[in-house]
């Protein structure tokens, strides 16, 4: 069983140095949007181009069309799509310490409230989907992709997260996980 399957730490998948070279966002700045975890965003750039990097984790529509990070990296491949669209927001808006700031009852509370997230993404669909811009009807698939994990796949990642906060490292084997509540 390779590392990454016995004790993902996906903030140790970063190239060396990469996080201060890339990764300057605040947490005081982190966009309502972002699903908890290690990665998240707060001013972040509105010229749509983390999607070009990271498809199945960034998406736009925050304060001013801003990026946020709607699922976490799974695979070292994936936290390096995240720290290429990360590398290329002039703002350097793109964070990665995330671990150290959310706590279990924020965790839950997030999952409390998504379904503000899901009304936000409601809002945005129509439009996005019609429109006669390519960027945002490819948008629109990541609106989709989104609302779909929401509703199946999100609540156990969170529950995987919750173990991670509580006991240091996401679980090893099956077995029960925190409620979200």
């Amino acid at each position: 069983m390779a590392y990454e399957e016995l004790c993902w730490e996906p903030v140790a998948a970063l190239p060396e140095g990469e996080p201060e070279t890339s990764f300057g966002g605040r947490w005081e700045d982190r966009l309502w949007l972002n699903v908890p975890g290690p990665f998240y965003t707060g001013i972040a750039d509105n010229c749509w181009t983390g999607r070009l990097h990271a498809p199945r984790r960034v998406l736009y529509g925050g304060e001013h069309f801003s990026e946020y990070v709607y699922r976490q990296p799974a695979t070292t491949a994936e936290v390096l799509n995240l720290a290429t669209a990360a590398q290329v927001d002039p703002y350097r808006g793109y964070a990665c310490d995330g671990d150290s700031r959310w706590t279990p009852e924020a965790v839950r509370g997030w999952w409390h409230d998504r379904g503000r997230v899901t009304g936000h993404l409601e809002s945005l669909l129509p439009r996005w989907s019609s429109s006669d811009r390519t960027d945002e009807r490819e948008a629109a698939e990541g609106l989709r992709d989104f609302a779909a994990y929401i509703t199946e796949g999100l609540g156990t990642d969170l529950r995987k997260y919750l173990f991670r906060l509580e006991e240091g490292c996401y679980p090893k084997t099956p077995g029960p996980l925190p409620e979200l509540r």
